[in-house]
């Protein structure tokens, strides 16, 4: 978006002066960018506490290993979630511009030319995997648990546990 819309705008100080209607939207979006930049960056910080409390290897769950777990899906879901919305008002937005005069511009200025959304559809894939990702960690927890409750009743029974 920024090879196409950026150079449409005449006045960096005034952004009515346009030479395609619409193309404001590249503006607009820029504080939800740095918003979702600094939100993927805690993001990528809070999964780090699950491998500060060896969620992935330990055999016994301690109250860490649920705290990390159910912040990071909580996060997960909830910016998953304020993403879609806040993209798909953007993608609706940018779809409102004037394609037609866009690729005038575009052709004359010798500048990208583009109509395609799948920067904005993308997302589906990004948070799809991040859901995922969410719903394995909770599945993981519960098998977990699981295993912790066999293992206590085969050790009460005085067997060996095997692996």
């Amino acid at each position: 978006m920024y090879d196409s819309l950026k150079p449409t705008m005449m006045n960096d100080n005034d952004f009515t002066q346009t030479m395609v209607p619409g193309s404001i939207v590249y503006y607009d979006m820029q504080p939800f960018n740095h918003a979702l930049l600094r939100v993927s960056i805690g993001l990528i910080l809070l999964s780090c506490l699950l491998f500060l409390m060896n969620t992935h290897v330990r055999r016994k769950y301690y109250i860490g290993n649920y705290i990390a777990v159910i912040l990071n899906v909580v996060a997960n879901v909830c910016v998953a979630a304020w993403a879609h919305g806040q993209i798909m008002a953007f993608r609706a937005q940018f779809l409102t511009v004037d394609f037609a005069a866009l690729e005038m511009f575009a052709t004359a200025m010798k500048t990208l030319y583009t109509e395609s959304t799948f920067w904005f559809d993308i997302h589906y894939a990004v948070f799809g995997l991040t859901l995922l990702v969410s719903v394995l960690l909770v599945v993981n927890m519960f098998w977990k648990i699981r295993l912790m409750n066999e293992e206590k009743r085969l050790l009460a029974a005085g067997k060996a546990v095997s692996a």
